[in-house]
């Protein structure tokens, strides 16, 4: 460590770290009290402030949410997993005197895997553009999403969408104390990539996150992948086989191994069973959450904050080559899927699969599964959510087409979570040095810079926009202005004219 940096808030005072070049950061600061015992399951409590006179040394990331490996997923050298994982970590450059942007990532990872101490999330580079970086831990998989309120009772209390409320008091422990670190708590962007992201365009059907954010990005949101309590309660059954269908009495004594372990199967089970859907996500529970986000975006009845919205152009790419069920690619799956939304869903206008797959004439017939569930999961969900939001805010949508040569060469091209790095500008990490084995740094270099650019930009309120590239429109649904971001950017409009008018302008999703 260089120097020590000490920053007083309310919650207390934290020593953290100063890098070279003046940039601050804090890792590992306590947001809420252990969610362990008596405590699993049950909403957050704001931890305790440290007393006077106390300094908390806070220069190591706190541990992950519990979690089976992904290999797609890097989580730095030797990760810590622990039930006690609700941290946040603070980078900052900012000058007291002149607090400066918010921007609070949540990171991805299908609502089970996935930690705010990923090196891709390294949030120096990005609040080197005058903001300050804000990243969570939430709860994750069985502990984070698992709805046991159909299960409780008075003397075995359960709560409901843990995670979400997680990410509501992170975001109330930086309106509280943000400022000690250089930031503005007027001034907070809530962002994130895939289920982050499904996170945030969920927070603006929130009403009591009202305030808590003045914009808001989406990276490739599963908008659409959010149940209702029936849903729900049927994803609980289905766990509490695969732990031996226990007391509710005892479902607070389980190892937690036993609890991520049965979290997986379930990962598996449900989409396998019911193709285009997931096991864990936030639940409409008629309280905290009254409606589906995917309606209340499209209906224009959201959060009224500026929103910054866009997928990846290959998304399902990375999910067939993982073999993971979690995207309908095969004809009987797609067929499927259409058949129990209009069962889940009586009277909606449902297009006919040759309607839908004339949104893909011209494309190569082993790649059209592939089309398909990329828009059903993403691109779809994120058009509806921009014509409906832009009614009543600014709304931004892109669409991220660059590859690296070795992407190409491995078919996976912009797949889902490619843009991570260029956001960060964190290159040369382990999980991204394949990707310039080809060559190509040069480019994504300059992509990044223009992307960092946009993004805070954007938080800083101003247009997104960045010096001697394509100037990007707000979205409207006359001109419907896309930028395209790749090796040079371009503003397209109407960009996804023949998929509007192949899947149609219903809004598709699972209740």
């Amino acid at each position: 460590m260089d120097k020590t940096t000490v920053a007083t808030a309310p919650a207390g005072r934290f020593a953290g770290e100063e890098l070279p070049g003046g940039m601050r950061v804090w890792r590992g600061i306590r947001y809420a009290q252990a969610p362990t015992g008596d405590a699993r399951w049950r909403d957050p409590v704001p931890a305790d402030p440290l007393d006077a006179g106390v300094k908390a040394e806070v220069t190591s990331f706190g541990p992950a949410a519990p979690q089976k490996a992904n290999p797609a997923m890097d989580l730095g050298p030797d990760p810590i997993f622990d039930e006690d994982c609700l941290f946040l970590n603070v980078w900052s450059g900012a000058d007291a005197d002149t607090p400066a942007p918010v921007m609070v990532w949540l990171h991805g990872g299908a609502y089970t895997f996935g930690s705010s101490s990923q090196p891709v999330y390294d949030g120096e580079a990005l609040a080197g553009h005058g903001v300050v970086v804000v990243t969570i831990n939430y709860r994750i998989g069985a502990l984070g999403f698992l709805d046991l309120s159909s299960k409780a009772s008075p003397e075995h209390p359960f709560d409901g969408n843990l995670a979400l409320k997680d990410v509501l008091l992170a975001l109330r422990w930086v309106q509280r104390n943000i400022a000690a670190f250089g930031g503005d708590p007027e001034r907070v962007t809530v962002f994130g990539e895939s289920a982050g992201a499904g996170l945030v365009t969920t927070l603006l059907a929130v009403p009591s996150a009202a305030g808590l954010f003045s914009r808001a990005i989406a990276e490739s949101s599963p908008v659409s992948s959010v149940y209702d309590a029936a849903r729900a309660a049927s994803v609980t059954d289905l766990f509490l086989e695969a732990v031996g269908n226990p007391d509710p009495a005892d479902l607070r004594a389980l190892p937690v191994d036993t609890i991520v372990e049965a979290g997986m199967t379930v990962f598996a089970q449900v989409p396998a069973q019911h193709p285009g859907t997931i096991a864990f996500g936030p639940v409409v529970d008629g309280d905290l959450l009254p409606e589906a986000p995917a309606t209340v975006l499209a209906e224009g009845r959201a959060l009224p904050v500026p929103l910054l919205i866009g997928t990846n152009k290959d998304e399902a790419s990375l999910f067939r080559m993982m073999k993971s069920p979690l995207m309908p690619v095969r004809e009987e799956q797609i067929e499927q899927m259409l058949a129990e939304l209009g069962t889940e869903r009586p009277g909606i206008d449902l297009p006919s699969m040759a309607q839908v797959l004339s949104a893909y004439d011209g494309v190569r017939h082993h790649t059209v599964g592939l089309g398909i569930a990329r828009d059903i999961g993403f691109r779809m969900p994120t058009l509806w959510a921009a014509e409906g939001h832009s009614r009543i805010a600014p709304v931004w949508l892109y669409r991220f087409d660059h590859a690296t040569p070795m992407l190409h060469l491995l078919r996976i091209g912009a797949t889902h979570a490619t843009e991570l790095p260029y956001v960060w500008g964190t290159f040369g990490r382990r999980a991204h040095d394949i990707s310039f084995r080809l060559g190509g740094r040069h480019t994504a270099e300059r992509i990044s810079a223009r992307m960092q650019q946009r993004w805070t930009a954007f938080a800083k309120g101003e247009e997104p926009n960045a010096d001697a590239a394509a100037e990007w429109p707000p979205f409207d649904t006359d001109a419907r202005a896309t930028l395209v971001i790749e090796a040079e950017d371009r503003v397209v409009p109407d960009l996804d004219h023949e998929l509007r008018t192949g899947w149609g302008d219903e809004v598709l999703a699972f209740p």
